[in-house]
């Protein structure tokens, strides 16, 4: 077996932590910080290589290029090592230390970009490059590849459904491309029409749950369907950050903030829902990637 068949498969983990908040509701989290690189973003950047080296547009000696918020990024760069092809990320400066030293030990190159203009400014900046030199990138462009959101479908919401014993009656997550919630979300509505799909949401422009966009005040990505979203749930950065230390302190999940925050809306959502009901979401990368965040330490 070789890492790239590693991706996927996570498993679908009962949170335990808060039925006597709302008896009868159960809330499943699917494990993607167990995803080798650590986190959701292999899957679409497997499957975006992957379907680049079948189409003839990633060969011998060309670089992969992205913008990235660092996930994919690392993705990115574990892959590369893994296939052999040189990586050049785009991502902003402020991001976490420890996204940035992990892409450089697989030996990646990261273009640093203005924070001030987040994922938004790496984005723009890496499109300059490659119609600069076409001829010697592959970019696989994450926020409108339909491969992203494809293969979620294929895989992440089937495995949902699947792992869920076809109970999953609610999927709500967070959305940075979109593409994990644009693919689970449609495949989870053609198993069952009835299944609610709700996104999540920062409650304001400016916040601190890394790779999640405020869609509002963002470049909107191009694979985005917000005809999926039955409901927006807002989030803010300290619900995020406690829900976060909560995982680690109560359910032994270490995880990130991002999965702080879907946790936290989906604790929102089962205080409306009826007994029976079953939501899922998503834990999308490692605590380890934020260690040296303050808020931590936090009380």
């Amino acid at each position: 077996m070789r890492i790239i068949d590693m991706v996927g498969n996570t498993p679908l983990i009962t949170l335990s932590y808060f039925p006597e908040e709302f008896p009868g509701v159960s809330i499943l989290a699917k494990a993607e910080f167990m995803n080798p690189s650590g986190s959701v973003k292999d899957r679409a950047a497997k499957a975006m290589i992957l379907d680049g080296i079948a189409r003839g547009k990633l060969t011998a000696g060309k670089t992969i290029i992205d913008a990235t918020s660092g996930n994919t990024g690392i993705a990115y760069a574990m892959l590369g090592a893994a296939l052999g092809y040189d990586v050049v990320l785009f991502m902003p400066q402020n991001t976490s230390a420890e996204r940035k030293n992990t892409i450089r030990h697989y030996g990646a190159k990261i273009v640093e970009t203005d924070p001030l203009e987040g994922s938004d400014g790496a984005y723009l900046a890496v499109r300059e490059q490659v119609e600069s030199a076409p001829e010697r990138y592959f970019y696989p462009d994450q926020y409108n590849n339909t491969v992203n959101p494809e293969t979620h479908f294929a895989t992440t919401g089937w495995e949902i459904w699947q792992q869920s014993q076809q109970r999953v009656t609610h999927f709500i997550a967070s959305m940075g491309t979109s593409g994990s919630f644009v693919g689970s979300a449609r495949r989870l509505k053609q198993e069952n029409p009835q299944i609610k799909t709700l996104s999540v949401q920062p409650a304001s422009p400016l916040h601190g749950i890394e790779g999640t966009k405020h869609m509002a005040s963002s470049i909107k990505p191009g694979i985005l369907d917000e005809t999926l979203q039955d409901g927006v749930v807002t989030v803010t950065t300290e619900e995020a950050y406690a829900s976060t230390r909560n995982l680690a302190k109560h359910e032994g999940l270490f995880v990130g903030i991002s999965s702080g925050a879907n946790v936290a809306a989906a604790v929102k959502l089962a205080r409306t829902l009826p007994a029976g009901s079953v939501i899922v979401t998503l834990l999308c990368d490692t605590g380890s990637r934020y260690l040296t965040d303050p808020f931590w330490n936090e009380i």
